[in-house]
């Protein structure tokens, strides 16, 4: 190959090879008008918390375009939330200066976090709205107690402010928060709802009564506390609670609660399991119902979408005492989304593949294609190494996009980076979602999530949650789980999650799929000591006698457990030499395949995609906007070289192409 045909891309992203070819020749038009000039739905949103008064005008809004944003998630002003009649009418100018310029809208719901309080209004309405927990201390005649939930849990210790919260399974109190929240936008802006307005962001609700450990000493100084905590309140283990909890189960289980309330604390007996798995699938579906539900409800009569993300997303533990089932609460959204607080690209391979598998397996699982990442680089600040410099941030999205992130609502900063800066990136998520918001995700790889086994294990702990304080069972099925989801990400293996409620309502066609909404999944993969309840065990059974593969983690090795995964999944495309800090996302696209790749590492990466030879692709670099042909070994695998951060989209060539590209090879 003569050298002057071999061209390197600036920051090293991939190597191409051939002339450069007229783009319109290689994708469609409308593909490609996106891609060149991405629209602002495609672009990201800025969060702005308090639209500041000289910037509600058209003029001011450009701040946000000049910096390549497609628009913002904004509130009424924090100062006299709610209450201040000026701070309103500079959030409808400034919504309405959003319409003018063609800007996307999203309303945040809450003064800070976590959502549900109305910065208080929802208390000082009611006190008896406030999160209530069943504590248990075993040293008293009667050792239960029924009290609020607030020292040593969430409310009292994060970063925006310690004051008391609601109960999200109190539907008096998530009345309450709808009407002095969403109602109050609605009367101000109804004429934008379903326009310039598309969603509503909830941020972080949680059922509170769980000790999960404090912030920093040195960033809870500096947290202004609203409600100081009682220091006479001793830590005890505790369940969420609400006026109707005890009637509800009874209503369900045709059995009062309250002898058999020793259960949730303590016991191995199958009377404590069963006690315990009925509490939990119960406060399950009051969470679903009352809040997450409820929103999802109001926000369909009103003409937009609920959107929001949960609290604890790594850790499947304490999602049972958070929410009781947060893949559940997930599909309750119409656009998923997750809390990325890293800009570090490198921790997808390790914990935080799930904070955005779970919001991108209930898209799946519902059908839909939006998912939502609120993304930050809050860590790399708190460790004093941020701001986040342009090529991890933009390789942060590309992992992201891969898992199906479609909406990036940002905590970036904007005064932290020149302009330039800040176009390039929100040009580069532009981009990728050109090509791959209107694709389909494709997987097909199914993980089984065992938060209904969890439900009859977790036993309630006075100290900051842990693995540790649980039984040798559940630490199997939490270790099992995640080391089966690193071992595929780190292997180029999309996955999607699946809950036993979803498997139960799959179907099992005649070619050995099980089909759940638009997917259609070739293997299941299950943690170790799963015991599924009838009907998920059910569809696995006629899952596994219609051909489907069933993997399940018996303790064997990594690699041999990588070895059965690949002889069920037969992957559509590996890469040579193994890396585990590449990772890979699978769309298809009018009938096109298209592969996401992104190098997460620190280091360069060089090697061959190993696919069907009979593919030829288009390479699109996402960080230059370079259209070429990707360049094959003799056996027409694709040569990789990757930069450090770097990505690259390769799409499949339509077959008229193909047929007339061979002197591009």
């Amino acid at each position: 190959m003569s050298e002057t045909l071999r061209v390197w891309v600036a920051g090293a992203s991939v190597l191409w090879v051939g002339s450069l070819v007229s783009a319109a020749e290689l994708l469609p038009s409308d593909w490609l008008r996106r891609w060149q000039s991405p629209p602002a739905e495609d672009r990201p949103l800025q969060i702005v918390h308090g639209i500041p008064p000289g910037r509600a005008t058209p003029e001011g809004m450009r701040y946000y375009l000049q910096r390549g944003l497609g628009g913002i998630v904004c509130n009424v002003a924090f100062d006299d939330y709610l209450r201040s009649e000026r701070q309103w009418q500079t959030l409808v100018a400034g919504v309405e200066a959003c319409a003018q310029l063609g800007m996307v809208v999203w309303l945040y719901d809450e003064e800070g976090y976590p959502s549900g309080a109305a910065g208080g209004l929802v208390l000082a309405e009611n006190p008896a709205y406030e999160a209530t927990e069943l504590a248990y201390d075993p040293t008293r005649d009667n050792p239960f107690i029924i009290r609020p939930a607030y020292e040593f849990t969430h409310a009292s210790n994060n970063y925006y402010a310690a004051r008391r919260y609601i109960n999200l399974i109190d539907d008096r109190a998530v009345r309450s928060f709808i009407r002095h929240t969403h109602q109050a936008y609605w009367r101000r802006l109804r004429d934008h709802f379903g326009r310039t307005i598309q969603a509503v962001f909830t941020d972080e609700p949680s059922l509170i009564a769980v000790n999960i450990g404090q912030i920093p000493e040195d960033a809870r100084r500096r947290v202004p506390v609203v409600d100081p905590p009682d220091a006479a309140v001793r830590p005890l283990p505790r369940v969420p609670w609400c006026y109707d909890l005890a009637d509800r189960y009874r209503q369900r289980y045709g059995e009062s609660l309250l002898p058999r309330r020793r259960s949730l604390f303590e016991g191995d007996t199958p009377e404590d399991r069963r006690v315990r798995h009925q509490f939990w699938a119960l406060v399950a579906e009051l969470v679903a119902e009352r809040y997450f539900g409820a929103i999802q409800g109001w926000c369909a009569e009103h003409r937009i979408a609920s959107s929001g993300h949960t609290l604890h997303e790594e850790s499947p533990l304490h999602q049972v005492p958070l929410e009781g089932n947060a893949l559940k609460m997930l599909r309750l959204m119409d656009v998923p989304g997750l809390d990325m607080l890293s800009s570090d690209p490198q921790v997808v391979t390790y914990g935080a593949w799930l904070t955005a598998a779970l919001p991108s397996s209930a898209a799946l699982l519902n059908g839909s294609r939006q998912v939502m990442t609120e993304v930050s680089d809050f860590s790399q600040k708190m460790r004093g190494t941020g701001p986040a410099e342009l090529d991890p941030m933009q390789a942060t999205a590309a992992w992201q996009a891969a898992w199906g992130v479609t909406e990036f609502t940002l905590y970036y900063r904007p005064e932290d980076r020149p302009p330039e800066t800040y176009r390039a990136y929100c040009q580069y998520v532009g981009r990728l979602n050109a090509i791959l918001k209107p694709a389909r995700v494709e997987r097909d790889v199914a993980v089984y999530y065992p938060i209904e086994d969890l439900w009859e294990e977790y036993r309630p702990v006075a100290e900051p949650l842990t693995l540790r304080s649980q039984s040798r069972r559940a630490q199997r099925l939490v270790g099992s789980f995640l080391r089966l989801g690193r071992l595929l990400v780190r292997n180029q293996v999309p996955f999607a999650v699946i809950d036993h409620e979803a498997l139960s309502e799959a179907q099992v066609t005649a070619a050995g799929r099980l089909a759940a909404a638009s997917s259609a999944f070739q293997v299941l993969v299950v943690p170790q000591e799963v015991q599924m309840p009838p009907s998920a065990a059910r569809t696995v059974r006629r899952f596994h006698e219609a051909g489907g593969k069933v993997v399940a983690d018996d303790g064997s090795t990594e690699g041999e457990l990588m070895a059965e995964l690949f002889k069920a999944v037969q992957p559509f495309c590996r890469i040579e030499p193994r890396s585990e800090k590449v990772v890979t996302g699978r769309f298809r696209r009018d009938g096109r395949r298209i592969l996401l790749v992104v190098n997460v590492d620190s280091q360069p990466y060089s090697g061959l995609l190993m696919t069907s030879p009979s593919c030829r692709w288009l390479a699109l670099d996402p960080a230059t906007g370079e259209i070429r042909y990707a360049e094959t070994d003799a056996d027409g695998h694709v040569r990789l070289v990757l930069g450090t951060h770097r990505a690259v989209l390769l799409v499949e060539e339509p077959p008229r192409q193909q047929r007339g590209a061979g002197d591009h090879h």
